[in-house]
């Protein structure tokens, strides 16, 4: 049986969605037993490059140019591209090979700034020129971040602002759902119903799709899969998954089609309506190795389908059923075999450099190997997470050893020693066994991960970690509030995160925070507060990068499952068929939290390139028409964190 297993449209550009290498390394320690063919592809990666690309750019240039596209309005981007249509075309494949770290060559000429087309993109650097009084003609806008070398990120930058310049006409000028980490997004995102979504894919194809639609095809004559596997974590990656699956069924009707993944996981477990198996044959849900690997053998059996399902929907007389054998069991993660990048082009994958912060670019920068030290969190306890379901609430360790010898394997494979951790939190003692056996075993690698900024974490463990390898931690400080803090059950308080993270950055780690807003019964005094220690944080070097997200209750959360403990009443939900994750809900606050975001997010735009750290933090927010609102001055102590640090 050939097994074939996809990342559907769009993830990260510069490095593979860990899902198919981890599935790909299981099933192929049973592969002589079940004599498999286990390959996988990346069309993410090849629908960019299908687009971004000479022959791409000039079938979108034609469709902005064509009679239905001139009647619509025109974007700066679309206009922009349509005036300098030929010098994009003319750099467009060299632009791709030079982030593809093919032709280094080229950051001399980009830095230049006379190679590329700049468009709107570009528009801060061209206002950092105007805003400085003192700029000459020589005066370099880039000077702060790059001095006089940096020549090759400096051309990075450089290049990222011109692809993302592409994306905006693209997603402007042919298909609305298009940007480089996502396709649909807004389709699939809890959506109660399939509706949305069936009506995109039996619309007329718009560019992408078409494009989709081809490679699609040419992935199945070069692959001949007997069952095709789609991995959709987020959102973003449902409508790509289900319109290859569309096209697989038309084009190869023998073949059978799998849906998983981390969106599956958390919004598709009441799954009802029945179109979504048009696209797709089966749906498992959590860990896919057990439900893969019993999916094949029960199409393996002799004599057609038959054997045991594990937590996999499937349609029976129209109707969606459960199929889950109760002797079956998720395979241990010892067991689980060794993530493989085989059969995937490494070397076709792009560095993005879009912001200019050392921390934030290594979600989009560098081809980092994945791994994880811990399946699920140890903590667990998280208000607002979704611990009740199995990819966080099932916590099981792998040993130190094994960790290394997956270590030593990966770089053998791929020639590469970067590695990103994705647990959901590495364990302090596990990350303490792992830099020790590291450094034992004399394996030289580079690699971050996320953790929780729990005391555990000392200045000496910290140093420990620096020494094998590791350069940068994530770590979630949430609303940093203590009151909100013990609310959510986080077990951290705000002078803790202080004193660990400042430990990190004193052993040379890199840290980036997660924050929260609109968590239940915030008042604006305390986000004017969190702004404020935040703010703190980043003047004292606890913290180097750091990204806002808006609270939204979760049906899996202890929040979703009792709202009343903690100040809230749930909306009532609408008939459900499809995705099932967030639900709204009222607060007696009434904080115009969205309002609020805005200027949090310009703060810490700001703070993570060293601007603005002594101005008053309600500088940072405006009201309708641009006025200043009326907000409270902060409370918290202007030597809150200096007194956090010695204490």
């Amino acid at each position: 049986m050939r097994i074939l297993l996809l990342t559907p449209p769009m993830t990260q550009l510069n490095t593979p969605y860990p899902a198919t290498a981890y599935l790909t390394g299981f099933l192929r320690q049973h592969q002589a037993r079940l004599g498999l063919e286990v390959t996988q592809d990346d069309p993410a990666l090849e629908l960019f490059l299908r687009v971004f690309c000479r022959a791409g750019l000039t079938r979108v240039a034609d469709q902005l140019r064509g009679a239905k596209a001139r009647r619509r309005p025109r974007t700066d981007a679309v206009a922009h591209f349509l005036a300098h249509q030929a010098a994009y075309v003319d750099t467009v494949d060299a632009v791709i090979r030079f982030l593809q770290g093919r032709d280094p060559s080229l950051a001399l000429r980009i830095v230049g700034r006379e190679l590329l087309p700049e468009g709107p993109r570009f528009a801060a650097i061209d206002a950092a020129l105007a805003a400085d009084p003192d700029a000459g003609p020589d005066h370099d806008p880039l000077g702060w971040a790059f001095g006089d070398l940096g020549i090759v990120d400096r051309a990075k930058y450089l290049a990222s602002l011109y692809v993302d310049d592409l994306a905006d006409v693209v997603r402007d000028g042919v298909d609305a759902r298009f940007e480089l980490s996502r396709y649909g997004e807004k389709l699939a995102a809890s959506a109660p119903t399939f509706d949305g979504l069936a009506a995109a894919l039996a619309a007329p194809p718009t560019l992408i799709d078409a494009l989709l639609d081809e490679l699609t095809r040419d992935v199945l004559t070069r692959h001949r899969p007997d069952l095709v596997g789609l991995t959709a974590p987020f959102p973003g990656n449902v409508y790509g998954a289900l319109r290859i699956g569309r096209v697989v069924k038309a084009t190869s009707p023998s073949t059978r089609v799998v849906l998983g993944g981390g969106y599956v996981n958390t919004e598709l477990r009441t799954l009802s309506d029945a179109r979504v198996f048009d696209h797709v044959d089966y749906v498992t849900l959590d860990d896919g190795e057990r439900p893969l690997l019993a999916l094949i053998e029960h199409l393996a059996a002799a004599g057609g389908p038959a054997g045991p399902l594990f937590r996999t929907l499937v349609r029976e007389r129209g109707k969606v059923v459960l199929k889950s054998d109760a002797t079956l069991h998720d395979v241990p993660m010892r067991d689980a075999g060794t993530p493989t990048y085989d059969g995937l082009p490494l070397d076709r994958y792009l560095s993005m450099f879009e912001m200019l912060n050392p921390m934030h670019r290594l979600w989009s920068d560098g081809r980092w190997n994945k791994l994880t030290v811990a399946h699920g969190c140890y903590w667990k306890k998280c208000s607002f997470c979704d611990v009740t379901l199995d990819y966080i609430g099932r916590y099981e360790p792998a040993g130190a050893d094994l960790l290394v010898d997956r270590i030593e394997a990966m770089v053998a494979e791929t020639g590469q020693t970067g590695f990103h951790l994705v647990d959901e939190a590495a364990p302090p003692a596990g990350l303490k066994a792992l830099a020790q056996r590291l450094l034992e075993r004399k394996v030289m690698i580079t690699w971050w991960g996320n953790i929780r900024f729990e005391k555990s974490f000392t200045p000496e463990l910290a140093q420990l970690l620096a020494r094998s390898g590791c350069v940068a931690v994530s770590g979630g400080l949430e609303v940093a509030s203590d009151r909100l803090l013990a609310l959510m059950q986080k077990g951290v308080t705000v002078e803790q995160v202080a004193r660990v993270t400042r430990g990190f950055t004193d052993a040379g780690i890199m840290v980036h925070a997660y924050l929260m807003y609109g968590f239940p019964t915030e008042t604006v005094q305390e986000t004017v507060d969190a702004l404020e220690r935040v703010r703190q944080l980043f003047e004292h070097g606890c913290i180097q990068s750091a990204f806002w997200h808006r609270f939204a209750a979760t049906v899996h959360s202890p929040i979703g499952h009792a709202p009343a403990l903690y100040g809230i009443r749930l909306h009532r939900e609408p008939k459900v068929s499809f995705a099932r994750n967030e639900v709204g809900f009222d607060d007696p606050t009434g904080v115009d939290h969205d309002a609020l975001g805005a200027g949090l997010r310009k703060a810490l735009y700001n703070y993570m390139h060293g601007l603005g750290l002594d101005a008053d933090v309600r500088s940072w927010f405006a009201a309708p028409g641009g006025r200043k609102p009326r907000l409270p001055t902060t409370q918290v102590h202007p030597d809150l964190i200096t007194a956090a640090l010695a204490g």
